[in-house]
């Protein structure tokens, strides 16, 4: 009977988090405090991690497709420090000719000691690989100002300060939407400091483990316990807002994620 009843256990567990390796889309709405003419919209894929979704990526692709978006912001870890490539390549491939793509590295990128020939391949893919500097984009009649910066895993502070010293746009664009590119959501002190509308990151992977019925995620890099930044929008001290994905890795973990889907976040600027 205990025998029995442990495999039920194992059985519902493995439905369970399998359930929660299905990945999602979810919509955030942002107010652009009048800096835009017409809305944009935004997809925000992080933490890929070179996973698998589909032959060809057709899951995921299909995914921002469905969504009619402008412009895919990615925060770092698309690559992976362990697995292959190919699945982040894939991806890469399958968008770069269709949307217009930027890019920030993150943690692992660096682990793996491949950022440069990362950045190198995505340049030639004309994705834009942004690292201490500003871009500016036309998007429905507006003009974007996309800055990134490289996560912080080798500098020191004085260096990561200075990229977002050299990522500032001054007062050149102080009337247009900006955006910055960054791995990291705990960083937030640093981001309130500067002048932008929107912050987008990863990093957290929704804290992993989430309380079920609950936003609160168990653990994430960085944070540690309960981490306060791991899904969804918050608002900085500054007024600036900033959204933070779940991010997509699924087998490059230990072990699985629970009561957290992976997910393809979605930000409608209006």
């Amino acid at each position: 009977m205990i025998k029995k009843i442990i495999l039920i256990v194992i059985a519902v567990l493995l439905v369970v988090t399998a359930w929660f390796e299905f990945p999602v889309t979810e919509h955030i709405t942002l107010s652009s405090n009048g800096k835009l003419d017409s809305p944009i919209r935004i997809a925000l894929i992080t933490d890929l991690h070179s996973c698998y979704y589909g032959k060809n990526q057709s899951q995921l692709i299909k995914m921002i497709d469905d969504e009619n978006v402008d412009i895919i912001l990615m925060s770092g870890d698309i690559f992976d420090d362990k697995f292959s490539e190919k699945n982040a390549r894939l991806f890469i491939e399958g968008v770069c000719d269709r949307y217009p793509c930027f890019y920030v590295t993150g943690n692992h990128e660096f682990w793996g000691g491949r950022q440069d020939e990362i950045k190198e391949y995505l340049e030639s893919k004309n994705v834009t690989a942004l690292e201490g500097e500003y871009s500016t984009i036309e998007i429905n009649g507006n003009t974007i100002v996309i800055a990134g910066v490289d996560d912080p895993t080798y500098m020191t502070m004085d260096e990561w300060t200075r990229q977002f010293e050299e990522a500032d746009c001054g007062d050149e664009y102080k009337d247009n939407y900006k955006i910055l590119l960054s791995h990291r959501p705990e960083m937030i002190d640093v981001y309130a400091e500067h002048d932008y509308d929107l912050v987008v990151c990863g990093h957290a992977h929704g804290g992993q483990w989430r309380i079920p019925f609950t936003d609160v995620g168990v653990l994430s890099p960085n944070q540690g316990y309960f981490p306060k930044y791991v899904d969804g929008f918050y608002e900085l001290s500054n007024g600036t807002d900033m959204v933070v994905s779940r991010g997509l890795c699924r087998e490059r973990m230990p072990y699985p994620r629970f009561f957290n889907h992976p997910e393809v976040v979605i930000i409608e600027v209006e």
